[in-house]
């Protein structure tokens, strides 16, 4: 593990690459657990790490399995790192779920399943290899040739019928994959038939998972019966292969045996002669003679023996051997007959399916004709929606001539007021300017008589009260001017809120913020209301006020582009009328989906009843014959038949 992280350090220095602290401290951590298990899930590996890695591979790590999953590959990285595993001979395990492999991914996995003998589990779910069918062929087609892998784990890859016709040719030719998983993808039913026929040549999947596929229950019932008859052949040629092994053994041993007691016996009968090449007795060799004459009698008797033994079980094992084949060729033509009853069963079913097919065809001239008339619906309602939109328009048009109207009035009443308000303030001026010339003039005839003076102020008081009175009581009728076009404002605002309100439903937040304008325009009243009370009293704040109703006419006119925003919302809702209607359509093909299963579930509930009918024919057959008998019976034995007997 060491040398690897060393590896992928010195990779990176000569390739240039900056290394990844998480991929750092993975190789760290398998280091510590001292396993031959590279984990890399959910870190996110560059195209430069990837490219690292594959040189690493290339040099035969002790790594045996590799998990990927979740790392996020690039199409080149994927391809670098396939790349690098083509002449790999330790990983025997390769995970890369859930990295959206693609059309280059695809070709690079069917090359490496076409080059890399090693390799025995592969686990490919969560991608998108079925989306392109030319780089998918590819794959199937180092599928194909490949003859180590045992695995195959194609889950949630978006595989169609297509997919799943190029998959069963794969099949057709491959002999070691024994486990597949095919589960939530998008075979449907021409797809189950072709790997259905597939499987009826393949006869090394023992585990098929096919759930998730919109295919009929009676294909997905067909298709675990060939597994099971595959996994019953491939446990008895085990079992049959376990037996000849054993026999081999035994028969190795029993030779083994055999052998030592014949060197024995040849041992003995050497030493025997030895003895009597020593011996010089006539006697002792006779009796040796008849000695070694009886071994021999005694070890032929015991040859004879061993050889009949091994003819015994050489006869067992033949007999055995002849019941095993006898077994298993009865279990073949067991599983013969009742493919061919499968198969006429299917034709049958086939036969089924297309007259369904031809009511599918007349349902879908029938959905297109609703799609027709859903299509003129669409259409109307966007004319209608363009209508309303040119109204709006309309409305909008209007509502902002009718503001900007209602603005000019303001700006004209505003400085009508300020010019009147300039001009009484110069006669105000005026006549303060000629008080002050009487006050003088006052003041210069004080010196010579104080009384007259005394009266003299006390009138020119009242005549500057006079004054006084008479400047209120203009500010006062140009007030209740004001106030009276005010009021010829409001009438205009309220007819344009009237008019507004004649409008669909969709403009009535345009009304609510109407009345809130409306509403502000009461508060400039009010506003106004206590410019002109403080007009009286502050006379410099009056230009000030004036500036607050110019920011506040600003602000409507902020208002106004608001609203144009809220006509923007207003659009955005008739494009989520349109994805509702997409969606709509969608759950319409689900729902043709679900009357496809449905049909699938009645021609099964329809061919139950058509058993259950002739089930019910034999026995009426029955019942009608046995009621014949009786009659038969009771015409017999019945009095007319003996009155019959001496008739004749």
């Amino acid at each position: 593990m060491e040398d690897f992280r060393q590896a992928y350090l010195r990779l990176c220095k000569e390739g240039g690459a900056e290394p990844q602290e998480s991929v750092l401290a993975q190789l760290q951590e398998s280091r510590a657990a001292q396993g031959s298990r590279l984990d890399l899930s959910g870190h996110s590996l560059s195209a430069d790490t990837c490219s690292v890695l594959a040189r690493a591979f290339q040099n035969d790590t002790g790594f045996t399995e590799v998990v990927l999953s979740d790392c996020m590959l690039s199409e080149e990285g994927a391809k670098v790192l396939l790349t690098g595993l083509f002449g790999n001979t330790t990983v025997k395990v390769l995970d890369l779920k859930g990295n959206n492999l693609r059309s280059t991914g695809a070709e690079m996995l069917g090359k490496l399943l076409a080059r890399n003998n090693t390799l025995r589990r592969l686990v490919l779910e969560w991608n998108a290899l079925g989306v392109w069918d030319e780089a998918f062929s590819l794959f199937c087609d180092g599928l194909a040739s490949n003859s180590v892998l045992t695995q195959l784990d194609l889950r949630n890859n978006q595989i169609n019928h297509h997919g799943a016709s190029e998959l069963a040719l794969a099949l057709k030719r491959n002999t070691t994959v024994q486990v597949l998983d095919l589960r939530w993808n998008n075979i449907g039913l021409l797809g189950g038939r072709t790997l259905l026929e597939a499987l009826q040549k393949n006869h090394s999947i023992v585990q098929l998972e096919m759930a998730g596929n919109n295919i009929p229950s009676d294909t997905l019932k067909a298709l675990e019966q060939t597994t099971g008859h595959n996994s019953d052949r491939q446990s008895t040629l085990r079992e049959s292969r376990s037996r000849t092994q054993v026999l081999s053994k035994e028969i190795q041993t029993l030779k083994e045996e055999k052998g030592r007691q014949y060197l024995s016996l040849m041992n003995t009968i050497d030493r025997q002669r030895e003895e009597m090449g020593r011996s010089n007795g006539l006697q002792m060799t006779e009796a040796a003679l008849a000695l070694s004459e009886q071994k021999n009698h005694n070890m032929g008797e015991l040859l004879t023996r061993v050889k009949a033994e091994k003819e015994e079980q050489r006869e067992r094992q033949s007999r055995e051997r002849k019941k095993e084949q006898e077994d298993s060729a009865h279990r073949e033509g067991k599983l013969l007959r009742e493919i061919q009853n499968l198969i006429e069963t299917n034709a049958q079913l086939m036969n089924k399916v297309e007259e369904k097919e031809r009511r599918c065809k007349s349902q879908q001239q029938q959905i297109f004709e609703l799609k027709q008339e859903l299509t003129n619906s669409m259409a109307e309602l966007k004319l209608q929606l363009t209508q309303a939109e040119d109204r709006l328009e309309i409305e909008k048009r209007r509502s902002k001539q009718a503001l900007q109207d209602m603005d000019s009035l303001r700006q004209k009443e505003v400085e009508h007021m300020t010019r009147h308000l300039e001009e009484s303030e110069r006669a105000l001026q005026e006549r303060i300017f000629k008080l002050e010339g009487q006050r003088i003039q006052l003041e210069e005839e004080l010196s010579k008589a104080k009384a007259a003076c005394v009266t003299e102020r006390a009138q020119a008081e009242e005549e500057l009260g006079r004054v006084r009175a008479q400047a209120r009581l203009e500010e006062q009728e140009l007030v209740s001017g004001l106030e009276e076009k005010l009021r010829s404002v409001r009438s205009n605002l309220q007819e344009v809120q009237l008019h507004c309100s004649q409008q669909k439903q969709t403009i009535s937040e345009l009304q609510a913020k109407n009345s809130q304008q409306g509403s502000e325009i009461n508060a400039m009243r009010r506003r106004t209301e206590e410019l002109q009370q403080d007009l009286s009293a502050k006379d410099q704040e009056k230009v000030a006020e004036v500036s607050r109703v110019k920011v506040e006419l600003q602000e409507q006119i902020g208002h106004l582009q608001a609203e144009r925003t809220a006509q923007g919302g207003l659009k955005e809702k008739i494009s989520a009328l349109e994805r509702e209607i997409k969606v709509l359509s969608s759950n319409h093909r689900e729902v043709l989906l679900d009357k496809e299963s449905e049909m699938s579930s009645m021609l099964e509930k329809l061919r139950l009843k058509e058993a259950e009918i002739q089930r019910m024919r034999e026995d009426e057959a029955n019942r009608a014959s046995y009621l014949q008998s009786a009659i038969l019976t009771y015409v017999q034995g019945s009095p007319l038949g003996h009155y019959s007997s001496p008739k004749k």
